[in-house]
């Protein structure tokens, strides 16, 4: 099985980071974990999301969120869309499906 991760949006924040009181570097990382193997691939429901400062390159963590950061969160939270985390059949899928479904037909026309 392979991880990856996609990112859904990230945005720049003026807002000043709680570590390095810096006005500039703070940005938003909303991301979403994608499982993908021979036969599937499938979004966790689960969005990840990350507040980071390149200035002091620390990730700031929601308890060191100020007031103002946490209405620029939520603002910013509603602009990424997640992708849907229903199960998603690729072409292997598809044929073993049919192989399968052609096998039972033909068991079942020669025994009758």
């Amino acid at each position: 099985m392979e991880k990856r991760t996609h990112i859904l949006h990230k945005a720049q924040v003026n807002n000043n980071c709680p570590e390095c009181y810096s006005a500039e570097g703070l940005e938003f990382i909303f991301s979403q974990e994608e499982v993908q193997n021979k036969l599937y691939s499938k979004a966790n429901k689960e969005v990840i999301e990350i507040l980071h400062c390149h200035t002091c390159d620390q990730d700031i963590y929601p308890v060191k969120w100020t007031e103002d950061i946490e209405q620029v969160f939520d603002y910013h939270r509603k602009l990424a869309k997640p992708k849907n985390s229903g199960i998603k059949l690729k072409p292997l899928a598809y044929l073993l499906i049919l192989t399968d479904a052609l096998i039972i037909t033909a068991i079942i026309y020669y025994l009758w």
